[in-house]
């Protein structure tokens, strides 16, 4: 008996014959690659490639940027343990205001980030809203200090995993976890086993961009914590500092930042967001 041939999915169909865009489409989306591309050309082209040695092992670099990985990851963490409930809440839970909680919440993505750092202050500062309780009861200051670093590279980072996670469990098909309550689970071991394995791919790639973006961050930390080597100086200041003394040792600088992020942003695509799609082509429902 002859085997029936395997019926490929019509989302792998479309994918694989491939769609031709109009050429002045394909013309603005070059031209549009290459406003991206220009100015990491532009580095590689001004790079002291002769004076790398000497740039990448100078003591105050590398204690830069082992300070802005640090704090960066705990940023990352405070991220997903506040902005994954956070998401949920946003996602599932119907209450008056809500609009404006989420516009709330994600406010520090458009405003400045010096703003936001101002802001900081007149929360966190020791006369701040919280601060100067923070101080008088616990003997806590933020300002100035690393914890200030996390606090304002927070700040600014957690609004990308909220809205990558929220977006996520918006378009997630709920009759799975409806089918585990039925069997009895609780609502928290349905969130835990069923919900966040679901969405597991945005979970990670909202933290990833997160983790980017309080790697890069400057405005925000360096009006909240400010610019003390070994302590709250990370590399985007040591960057903007070297601009002003030796551009040379900038560019290089700005590499470095550039290389990390970019070799993170590409192993989660074909990591996880490939993965997300391979799903897709196995089971077209898993897109609805």
């Amino acid at each position: 008996m002859t085997p029936r041939p395997t019926r490929r999915p019509a989302g792998s169909r479309r994918r694989t014959s491939g769609e031709r865009l109009p050429w002045p489409a394909l013309l603005l989306a070059v031209v549009a690659i290459a406003f991206f591309a220009l100015p990491l050309v532009g580095l590689l082209w001004r790079a002291p490639w002769s004076q790398t040695g000497r740039i990448l092992t100078d003591p105050a670099l590398r204690q830069a940027l082992r300070l802005s990985l640090v704090c960066s990851l705990w940023a990352t963490l405070l991220s997903l343990v506040f902005g994954v409930p956070l998401s949920w809440l946003l996602a599932r839970i119907h209450f008056p205001g809500r609009s404006f909680v989420r516009a709330l919440c994600t406010l520090s993505m458009v405003v400045p980030p010096v703003v936001g750092g101002v802001a900081l202050f007149a929360a966190l500062g020791r006369r701040g809203l919280v601060g100067q309780w923070l101080d008088r009861w616990f003997d806590l200051r933020l300002p100035f200090s690393t914890a200030g670093v996390v606090v304002a590279q927070t700040f600014v980072a957690m609004p990308f995993l909220v809205l990558t996670v929220e977006s996520a469990l918006r378009q997630h098909d709920r009759r799975l976890e409806d089918a585990a309550r039925t069997l009895g689970a609780s609502g928290w071991y349905t969130f835990r086993r069923v919900t966040l394995p679901a969405v597991r791919p945005a979970v990670v790639a909202g933290a990833v961009l997160a983790w980017a973006r309080a790697l890069g961050e400057f405005g925000a930390t360096i009006t909240f914590a400010g610019n003390f080597p070994g302590r709250t100086q990370t590399l985007p200041i040591a960057t903007y500092l070297a601009l002003e003394t030796d551009p040379a040792d900038a560019v290089m600088l700005s590499l470095v930042l550039i290389a990390t992020s970019f070799a993170v942003l590409v192993g989660l695509r074909d990591r996880w967001l490939g993965a997300g799609e391979a799903m897709v082509a196995i089971d077209p429902e898993a897109s609805r």
